[in-house]
């Protein structure tokens, strides 16, 4: 039986109608199959590139973070993205960022600027009894938001050619007009004198310490210097006879030069002692990677990072098991005042207004 020519046409046709419909049902599923795999795993690849990276805000200078960061990728291979700015910057993007921020750990200078962060609710408490072991009460947040991890002494530096060590002794003592005309101040504008004048409030009373700050302005040799390198270097040069420095900042100059012509005075240790502050570190109120967070922060604690902070950057450690670097032990011991340093970010906003109506700029 012949069938005729248009419907023997039209089944060949139908026929290859379903199976051009079921090759393409059958790839349509493949590829959607294998798509699914390829996002699953991109997905897995960026949980796990997430897991293996922390990433960290600070406000110190990347050069001197560089060698820590290093040392920690090299101890637990989670790699560091970094992103540096000034403290006030920072603070405003973890605010404006909030839970979507990528930042694990936030890193700065200044007790005053940890304390603000975590009253700004930008950092949370991290429970490591390493932590409290390495790092000493009162260099660390009551609350456990921040931790110290380098100390920086701000005391008296003087000409070794015109000022004998047994004529200085407090800070206070600097507001006697016998400094008259001989006294060098960085600007009111640095956090490290807000702190230690918000120190002087604390051990002295504000009124007390508004007179001795007005005892400084009288005592001006010289406007005030921008940074503490300017300061040393005006007494070198004879511009004025002493100052208040953070001591790193004389290490360096003596590092390079021996023979640097201004001493270093332990201010204080007839009484409450040496004013010191910290750079410091805490985990993010958001952090995505808490667990490399607090392992990051725990290593700043450590041997590793002590003695790169003490032999690189020539500040003292946090830890007091760690030896300081040869050029700051030469000054010999000290005794530092023991005030929480987060008295000094309690205590900031005050002394900042104090040194406004003391006229110190």
């Amino acid at each position: 039986m012949h069938l005729p020519h248009w419907l023997g046409e039209f089944l060949v046709q139908k026929n290859l109608m379903r199976f051009r419909n079921s090759i393409s049902a059958f790839l349509f599923q493949f590829v959607n199959r294998t798509c699914l795999w390829v996002v699953l795993g991109c997905a897995a690849f960026s949980i796990s590139a997430t897991a293996d990276t922390l990433t960290v805000y600070s406000a110190r200078n990347e050069q001197l973070l560089k060698p820590l960061l290093e040392e920690f990728t090299k101890a637990t291979g989670t790699q560091v993205q970094l992103l540096t700015a000034n403290e006030g910057a920072l603070l405003a993007r973890l605010k404006a960022e909030s839970t979507s921020t990528p930042a694990d750990v936030l890193i700065t200078v200044d007790a005053g600027n940890l304390w603000q962060a975590g009253q700004q609710g930008l950092l949370q408490s991290v429970s490591s009894p390493l932590l409290e072991a390495n790092i000493p009460a009162h260099l660390r947040d009551p609350g456990n938001q921040w931790f110290g991890m380098s100390v920086r002494a701000r005391t008296m530096v003087y000409s070794k050619a015109k000022v004998q060590p047994k004529d200085l002794s407090t800070y206070e003592d600097l507001a006697d007009p016998k400094w008259r005309g001989k006294l060098c101040l960085r600007t009111s504008k640095k956090v490290y004198n807000q702190s230690l004048v918000a120190m002087l409030m604390n051990d002295l009373g504000e009124a007390k310490a508004q007179a001795v700050v007005r005892g400084w302005v009288s005592n001006l040799a010289t406007d005030v210097f921008p940074d503490d390198t300017a300061l040393l270097k005006a007494i070198a040069a004879g511009q004025c006879q002493v100052g208040i420095v953070n001591t790193y900042y004389l290490g360096r100059l003596l590092d390079t030069d021996p023979n640097f012509p201004v001493g270093l005075f332990w201010a204080d240790q007839g009484g409450s002692g040496v004013h010191v502050n910290v750079s410091g570190a805490g985990i993010t109120k958001h952090a995505k990677n808490r667990v490399a967070a607090q392992k990051f922060l725990e290593f700043l604690s450590g041997d590793t990072a002590q003695k790169i902070y003490t032999d690189k950057d020539l500040e003292f450690p946090a830890n007091p098991r760690v030896s300081a670097d040869s050029v700051i032990k030469n000054w010999g011991n000290f005794k530092p005042n023991m005030i929480n340093v987060s008295k000094a970010g309690e205590l900031q906003a005050a002394a900042t207004r104090l040194m406004d109506r003391a006229g110190y700029k």
